[in-house]
């Protein structure tokens, strides 16, 4: 059984400016090792793109694109999404069917959004997931930083159990491949 890596919104209006995540640069930089380790595996990459009607992640708009700095390689997928969980309404479960994929390896942003529907809908799906605790980001939400919300979710995410699907929550570089 196969494992893909999924790299989700790390696109420009999420990186740079007011909507900034938290320690981005260190962020991008172990994203940018996972997916180069995967990649010489030959692991595929997906990288996944946020989108809305309005605001910062219009379609094909300059902060829609995807982060400066995030290494990518022609070989790599692309998934278009509109709602958090990279799967509804995506090509995702037909580009790494269940049949094929066992296990998915998670990064990227939001952590309290898209990383935490995805995550949770992967399990259900039945993929074994190992989420990157040090290769995923959000910003302050007003009651929280966004320091404590990534260690929340990674506590939080690491206790969940499914069914017939496990998931593992560790630091990029202990990730094996």
């Amino acid at each position: 059984m196969a494992t893909a890596l999924l790299i989700i919104d790390v696109q420009q209006a999420l990186c740079f400016g007011e909507d900034e995540c938290f320690e981005i640069n260190r962020v991008i930089e172990n994203i940018n090792h996972l997916s180069i380790r995967a990649r010489i595996a030959g692991v595929p990459v997906v990288l996944i793109q946020h989108e809305d009607e309005s605001g910062p992640l219009v379609h094909d708009s300059a902060s829609w694109q995807l982060a400066e700095g995030l290494v990518t390689d022609p070989e790599d997928k692309f998934v278009r999404k509109t709602t958090p969980d990279s799967f509804y309404q995506t090509h995702l479960g037909k580009l790494l069917p269940r049949e094929e994929f066992e296990r998915l390896i998670i990064c990227g942003l939001q952590t309290d959004y898209c990383i935490n529907a995805t995550v949770r809908q992967a399990l259900k799906l039945g993929y074994d997931v190992e989420l990157a605790a040090d290769a995923h980001s959000t910003f302050d939400n007003g009651n929280l930083t966004a320091e404590d919300i990534i260690a929340e979710y990674n506590k939080d995410l690491a206790h969940l159990t499914g069914s017939v699907a496990r998931i593992d929550v560790k630091p990029a570089a202990e990730i094996r491949i």
